[in-house]
């Protein structure tokens, strides 16, 4: 598959602002906010359409990292938005939230150009910052050879030991929830589970873990639960 193939599926219109705000466990308020701007604020990330509102998958990673940004690591969002147009800036970079170079050290944003060199302080006009990264979000989203990422969502808690369990990427599913390395449905596992059939059956059935079974259920719970 080409790159240009593999951009046109990340970037496809996949989630509904609301579905995407359950998705990441964010207010919906919140998030329209990042999307769509307020009191003459711009967007704080170009959504994939706007009439009707959809997200793609890169939106949706780009959110998360938002998310990490403001909600995490307590970056007021003044400064976000200083570094996010600075990256645009420097960087013509469409997506800059998903920029490699791209890390936080918990006060503003910073850019690291290589390994050994130091790091640019985005959101006070390039000075230059000690760095202290915190990568709890970040180590949810991996990214293979061919330029394809995939995205795996907090079920329980937001810490480092977080299993990834459950998985996301729009080559399976057109990105929705799946048991990773799998293309099974968690939506499809919960709703057996509902119709009373046991997680020790349908493990053997699908040759997966009861482990694996029951964090389908765990996370389409959570999942319905922030939709109620």
């Amino acid at each position: 598959m080409t790159d240009r193939n593999n951009n046109k599926m990340l970037a496809a219109p996949a989630y509904s602002p609301a579905e995407a705000a359950r998705i990441l466990s964010v207010n919906y308020s919140t998030l329209m906010y990042w999307i769509a701007g307020r009191y003459h604020q711009p967007a704080l990330i170009r959504i994939a359409t706007s009439a009707p509102p959809e997200l793609s998958f890169i939106n949706l990673i780009e959110c998360h990292a938002l998310k990490a940004l403001t909600v995490r690591y307590k970056l007021r969002m003044q400064k976000v938005r200083n570094g996010l147009e600075t990256l645009k800036t420097m960087f013509n970079s469409e997506h800059p939230l998903l920029d490699e170079r791209f890390r936080t050290d918990g006060v503003d944003l910073i850019l690291q150009e290589s390994p050994d060199s130091a790091p640019v302080n985005l959101s006070q006009g390039g000075q230059l910052t000690l760095k202290q990264i915190v990568e709890v979000y970040l180590q949810r989203v991996t990214w293979n050879a061919d330029g394809l990422a995939k995205y795996y969502p907090f079920v329980y808690k937001e810490w480092t030991n977080e299993p990834k369990i459950i998985s996301m990427t729009p080559m399976i599913s057109f990105g929705k929830s799946v048991i990773d390395g799998t293309g099974i449905s968690t939506a499809v596992i919960a709703s057996r589970f509902a119709a009373r059939e046991e997680p020790e059956a349908l493990a053997k059935e699908y040759g997966r873990s009861e482990r694996e079974i029951w964090e389908a259920i765990r996370w389409e719970g959570e999942f319905r639960k922030a939709a109620a």
